[in-house]
């Protein structure tokens, strides 16, 4: 049976999804705790995926198909952004800015080898006046290599990035990620502790260096970094949301709705966000409703909303009224943060044991997330069922 999805966290490292806290089995809910996967993007203070044209690359060459791509990618359209910036390629448009572009939309659909070749393609554009953006390629080339899992790809970018700026924190997790996922945990340490000497108060990157040990089995050694970041006084309301988040993984609930008080007080979104994920782990349906419904008032386009409303249906046996709360996120412009949506929809059909739509729904959502893990092997058990 599927497990349900919540929203991660937002912000931070760009990461958008994880599956959730809740898992579905014979129709009860239980609490549990799931690693975040490679497959999602990492870049510490970064936001990959929401690249615009570089500042200073075309020289006066037309780049029309070249932002009619970078706003498909906005959209999060990245089937459309492929083919313009493929267009843009073929008709001459800047190099740089088109293969960029066209790596970023190959990574948007988890085509991470092509995204590769589209990068070095762009690099091979760069001349020596040009290091910021060769930086940039650079970084967009090692998340693509990190997300393809191609560690020793990843560890060679690092040590260029590295050459050309020893300040740089990203390089530093890269590569401390890549050696951890080769079972190096002496290598991968000390970069990380270096990557946190570079920004000791980046809340975002203690986050992510807990993720990427959780993701290893080693969420002990990751609590470390989050309890070091909690050493770390808040200066402003972003700062408590990421504080927020840290007691959230932790699973210290109090601690982090305490944090949340001030970010929330401001109208702040991911907060409110946060929030409803505290309320469904308490199994307060009620204050979860609120504070979604709360958001969506805020941010009538919330994808966050949507999907927490119908979690909140779901955890009491409401299906009807999930399948409603799905269909009106999913029915939104773009297709930012639909992937909860769209796996929250199977379960649903699920949970109503109506096993022919979910197969169908899942072998879409397959179509559309081919490297999420929990997806396949969803529809390896629906298949299993005729």
């Amino acid at each position: 049976m599927a497990r349900i999805r919540t929203q991660e966290a937002p912000g931070g490292c760009g990461c958008r999804t994880i599956s959730g806290k809740r898992v579905m089995e014979n129709g009860k809910m239980h609490g549990w705790k799931q690693s975040v996967r490679r497959r999602m993007a990492i870049l510490t203070g970064m936001t990959l995926l929401a690249g615009g044209l570089l500042a200073g690359c075309s020289g006066g060459i037309s780049t029309q198909k070249t932002e009619k791509g970078y706003r498909a990618v906005k959209d999060a359209d990245f089937q459309s952004a492929q083919q313009d910036f493929e267009t843009a390629v073929t008709e001459g448009e800047d190099a740089v800015q088109a293969y960029r572009g066209l790596g970023i939309a190959l990574m948007g659909q988890a085509k991470y080898k092509d995204a590769v070749d589209a990068f070095n393609k762009a690099l091979a554009a760069t001349d020596e006046k040009m290091p910021d953006t060769v930086k940039d390629l650079l970084l967009y080339r090692e998340s693509a290599e990190y997300r393809g899992a191609d560690y020793a790809a990843v560890i060679k970018t690092a040590e260029s990035l590295i050459g050309m700026d020893e300040k740089m924190k990203e390089p530093y997790f890269y590569r401390g990620a890549a050696y951890l996922y080769q079972g190096e945990q002496d290598k991968a340490k000390t970069n990380f502790d270096y990557a946190v000497s570079l920004d000791p108060s980046n809340y975002s990157l203690y986050l992510n260096i807990y993720r990427v040990y959780n993701d290893n089995h080693l969420s002990a050694v990751g609590d470390e970094y989050l309890q070091t970041a909690l050493g770390t006084e808040p200066s402003d309301a972003e700062g408590y949301y990421q504080v927020g988040q840290i007691y959230y993984y932790l699973e210290q609930y109090d601690e982090a709705a305490k944090a949340l008080a001030e970010p929330i007080k401001e109208k702040n979104v991911p907060a409110m966000s946060l929030m409803g994920q505290i309320y469904l782990a308490r199994k307060d349906y009620d204050n979860a409703k609120a504070i979604y419904t709360q958001v969506q008032s805020i941010d009538p386009s919330s994808t966050d909303s949507y999907n927490g409303l119908a979690l909140c249906a779901l955890a009491q046996d409401d299906v009807q009224t999930a399948l409603q709360y799905i269909a009106q996120g999913l029915a939104l412009p773009g297709n930012e943060g639909k992937q909860d949506l769209y796996f929250n929809e199977v379960v649903a059909y699920e949970k109503s044991l109506d096993f022919l739509t979910a197969k169908d729904k899942c072998q879409k959502y397959v179509e559309l997330y081919p490297t999420d893990e929990k997806g396949q092997r969803e529809l390896t058990f629906l298949n299993s069922r005729n």
